[in-house]
């Protein structure tokens, strides 16, 4: 009943209004600062665990072979997080799904605390599962913002949300060591401080939007979309949606999905790298956190170019800069943290191209209604990925090399191309249909 209500009453309210687009502005303007505000805690709870899972495993472990375990794991774990938190943002709306998401990424680092303290590798595997829900929760932030924007707007929408994260995924790598020395004070493993800090900022993410994300942007934006279906006193399309493509669904799914596996792979492994060749948690965490701020930084800008010049030509974008992030990590001697920084900060960027162009397209393929449900199912296939790059990570590295996995994620980004070509040949094929069909009638 009360989520009837939250739809009827805006859809009341939207139907009396004498300036919808207003309305709906100021609500989209308001939703994004409440996004920007927990993406900032959301990134600090990501890139702090990221930072140090694999160390983690690898010294309760005593091998490397299962060191892409931890994020196999929380990507596993944030696959199921991703669908229950697109199915209650489905029902209940994004305020009830997101912080529900947060919250729950929360525990789950709680439990790696205690898994750290305890020495209990089953707890550590179960409680980065749990994990995994702040991580899924951290992605689908990012589609709240689009909710309320106009198609012109989606792409900078998805970057205000990434771009905010930034400062939380700078800042969490970057405290490593200042965590790790808090946790042997209070007798805890130094491994364990960050997700310390990973726990605190998911609450907090959650506790934002919680309490500010009221009214929910997913309701309003459904509103919308009736209202302008059934008021003819509407001044124009304020939300226009040109409806379900199952084309643009599979492709906005396969971007996002190809540059996550090579990301994660690629990032997982280069902790472990450098840490065979001398380099302390210190240029670890520099490194990571160049990484997570080229995955975040550029947000900005990427947004505005992929809604100024086209989803397609930032689809090309992305798989060439990852291929060479591949190159480059590859040909990195083991001794340059330049080089490495480099290489890492373009495989962050290529990355970022991915993601937002991807998430763009998605939202473009799906109408107000199903959108929530939609996004989740395919950020499961995203974190599927994530998982199974950070397992086949590990797997390479150990019976192969570092540089063939960099260089095989490479080769592996430039399957982008000939699948938007695909999609452009497709389309316009039906393009045409269509319009003969109504040449015809």
């Amino acid at each position: 009943m009360k989520i009837n209500s939250s739809f009827d009453h805006h859809e009341e309210a939207l139907t009396k209004s004498k300036d919808p687009s207003e309305y709906q502005q100021a609500l989209y303007k308001r939703t994004l600062m409440i996004i920007m505000v927990a993406q900032i805690f959301g990134g600090a709870g990501l890139a702090a665990g990221i930072t140090v899972g694999a160390l983690l495993a690898q010294d309760m472990l005593g091998t490397d072979s299962f060191s892409g375990m931890p994020v196999a794991l929380f990507t596993l774990g944030s696959a199921g997080a991703a669908l229950f938190v697109g199915r209650l943002s489905q029902r209940y709306g994004r305020r009830i799904g997101l912080s529900v998401g947060f919250l729950i990424g929360g525990l789950g680092a709680v439990g790696t605390v205690a898994a750290a303290v305890f020495d209990s590798i089953i707890l550590l595997f179960v409680s980065l599962l749990i994990y995994g829900a702040g991580s899924a929760t951290n992605l689908q932030t990012r589609y709240a913002g689009t909710d309320l924007a106009k198609p012109s707007q989606r792409a900078t929408a998805v970057s205000f949300a990434m771009v905010a994260t930034t400062f939380g995924a700078v800042a969490g790598p970057n405290l490593v060591d200042v965590m790790g020395r808090f946790a042997e004070v209070i007798g805890i493993p130094p491994l364990g401080g960050p997700f310390i800090l990973a726990c605190a900022a998911y609450t907090l993410a959650g506790t934002v939007i919680f309490i500010l994300m009221k009214p929910d942007p997913y309701f309003v934006a459904r509103a919308l979309s009736t209202a302008q279906k059934t008021n003819d006193g509407m001044a124009g399309e304020v939300l226009p949606s040109s409806g379900r493509n199952k084309g643009g669904i599979r492709l906005g799914a396969t971007v996002m999905i190809l540059t996550q596996i090579v990301m994660v792979a690629v990032m997982t492994m280069t902790p472990v790298h450098m840490g065979h060749h001398g380099h302390g948690l210190s240029a670890i965490g520099l490194i990571i956190g160049i990484h997570i701020g080229a995955m975040y930084l550029p947000s900005l800008v990427t947004g505005i170019l992929v809604d100024k010049i086209g989803r397609m030509p930032m689809v090309a974008a992305a798989a060439l800069t990852l291929l060479a992030a591949g190159i480059l990590a590859a040909l990195a001697p083991a001794d340059s943290i330049l080089i490495l920084a480099i290489a890492l900060a373009l495989l962050g960027l290529g990355w970022n191209f991915g993601l937002i162009s991807g998430t763009a397209i998605l939202v473009d393929s799906t109408d107000p209604f199903t959108r929530a449900k939609t996004q989740g199912s395919v950020d499961v296939f995203v974190a599927l990925a994530g998982a199974t790059g950070g397992i086949v990570s590990g797997v390479i590295v150990a019976f192969s090399s570092y540089p063939a996995l960099s260089i095989g994620g490479g080769i592996i980004s430039l399957v982008l191309i000939p699948a938007m070509i695909w999609f452009l040949v497709v389309s316009r094929k039906e393009k045409k249909d269509k319009d003969s069909s109504h040449a015809a009638s």
